[in-house]
């Protein structure tokens, strides 16, 4: 395992010689290519070594079998899900994060500091109070919901008299949680994980944008404590998965507030638009939410993993997960860590040091930059939303806020039937996806089938749009034939 300084050197200029020559053709090749099953069973059924590999031997493997096989997100016709490609720079600085490897639990240690300095960055992005406040790097937004939402359960049954550290939730009480039918799976995946049971969750219809309805969130909340349940919390979206759609947040704010509900924002995708002038005022009213989830390696192109919750009780979030008796936690200036440790704020205890990238990231675009990105990629949707709209053959199906648009190829043949445009552009999908000159997902809207397109990737341009609005014009008519 000890290399001498120049073995390092030669590795490591070859594992970056590897990168570059990555990033340089992935754009000239296909966007995904499937694995045929020989490769696949190569990878799952690798023997481990008995006498070890040389590190050229490994980075041979490594630059034949894995590099050539990548996700696609790397692509600028990737318009798949939520995930971008990496900010170069943190790419290439990941390699001292993981040469310093220190354990982030807490300490005084750089990385410590600079983990406080990047949530600090994230809660002025999102106008989050910061006196009293606390943030903590986490793995994604399904951690940082569920750490949020923890939270949440800990301050309702306290309220009830329940110490639900001590006594476990039980049937101590009916708790309801409030969220529309657009939010991410993360929410129920949190709710079932917190021991309340998918039962617990108020599914608010939505409107024609497919933000909550407010008007059904006060019926809800009202005939639930009619009938003996005990609202605690509202989950609204700054920037849905499906659509992009962004809740009214100021209004459930205030709702929330007069009804001593704990409003959640998962802005694992959408919160970064505050970024853009532009977007800003779409968001107003997320600044007062009790917790917020983001997500920097979505539209920051941070690398995976990095996620973040900001708690607005700080103190209510130790007390949530802290086992550290009160009388010995760490206080600024006091003991060996300085800080109160982030381990006493979460789940983990050994975190690794996500910071650094996330700072990297963030310094090197600078929030002019990112804020450029963000609204050039809003404009190539808006392209997108009106390209659709003026072709007969297509049909507009959300045109959200933000980079995601869902649309539907409705040929004159089956135009009224339904069922055969789901099918149609759920083959056409799948043939996309498959030939690799663009690659699109799903939603599901009003029971529908749509092709999903979200824009993330920073070189995308227009001529990408118009290369994918063909591949799917071509798949379909491979379909149709």
């Amino acid at each position: 395992m000890r290399l001498t300084e120049a073995e390092f050197r030669t590795l490591g200029y070859r594992a970056v010689d590897m990168a570059a020559k990555y990033f340089v053709e992935v754009p000239r090749g296909p966007v995904f290519q499937r694995m045929h099953a020989s490769e696949r069973q190569a990878l799952m059924n690798m023997p481990m070594p008995v006498a070890p590999l040389s590190g050229d031997e490994i980075l041979r493997l490594i630059g034949e079998q894995i590099l050539p096989h990548a996700m696609g997100n790397g692509h600028p016709r990737f318009f798949g899900w939520v995930n971008s490609p990496p900010a170069m720079l943190a790419v290439i600085t990941e390699i001292v994060a993981a040469a310093m490897n220190p354990s982030c639990a807490g300490g005084d240690h750089a990385a410590i500091y600079l983990e406080h300095c990047v949530i600090r960055w994230l809660m002025n992005l999102v106008g989050f109070p910061i006196e009293g406040s606390a943030g903590l790097l986490v793995s994604g937004g399904s951690a940082a919901s569920l750490t949020a939402l923890a939270a949440a359960r800990h301050r309702a049954l306290g309220q009830l008299g329940i110490d639900v550290r001590k006594q476990g939730v039980g049937n101590h009480a009916r708790l309801r949680l409030y969220a529309s039918a657009e939010v991410h799976s993360c929410i129920q995946k949190a709710v079932e994980l917190l021991g309340l049971g998918s039962d617990s969750i108020r599914w608010i219809e939505v409107d024609e944008d497919f933000r909550m309805s407010l008007d059904h969130l006060r019926r809800a909340v009202r005939e639930d404590r009619e009938q003996g349940w005990h609202p605690f919390c509202v989950v609204a979206s700054a920037g849905s998965v499906q659509t992009g759609a962004i809740d009214p947040l100021d209004a459930l704010a205030g709702f929330a507030a007069e009804s001593n509900l704990w409003m959640h924002v998962d802005g694992a995708y959408g919160a970064a638009a505050m970024l853009d002038p532009h977007s800003r005022p779409l968001l107003e009213g997320m600044e007062r939410a009790d917790s917020i989830a983001l997500d920097p390696h979505k539209w920051l192109s941070v690398p995976v993993e990095c996620g973040c919750v900001l708690v607005r009780d700080g103190a209510l979030l130790r007390d949530t997960f802290s086992l550290v008796p009160a009388y010995v936690r760490t206080e600024p200036g006091k003991g060996i860590g300085n800080l109160p440790w982030f381990a006493e704020y979460g789940m983990q205890q050994t975190r690794g040091f996500r910071a650094l990238k996330l700072w990297v990231t963030l310094a090197n675009a600078g929030t002019l930059g990112l804020g450029q990105q963000m609204a050039r990629q809003i404009a190539l949707a808006r392209y997108l939303a009106e390209r659709v709209d003026a072709a007969p053959d297509f049909e507009l199906r959300s045109k959200g806020p933000l980079s995601i648009v869902c649309f539907r190829y409705v040929p004159e043949e089956i135009a009224g039937n339904e069922e055969a445009v789901d099918a149609l552009n759920k083959k056409v999908m799948e043939q996309m996806q498959a030939a690799g000159k663009a690659f699109v997902t799903s939603a599901t809207l009003a029971g529908r089938f749509a092709l999903r397109a979200c824009i993330l990737h920073y070189d995308t341009t227009e001529a990408d749009i118009d290369a994918m609005l063909q591949a799917v014009e071509d798949a379909a008519r491979r379909v149709m034939e």
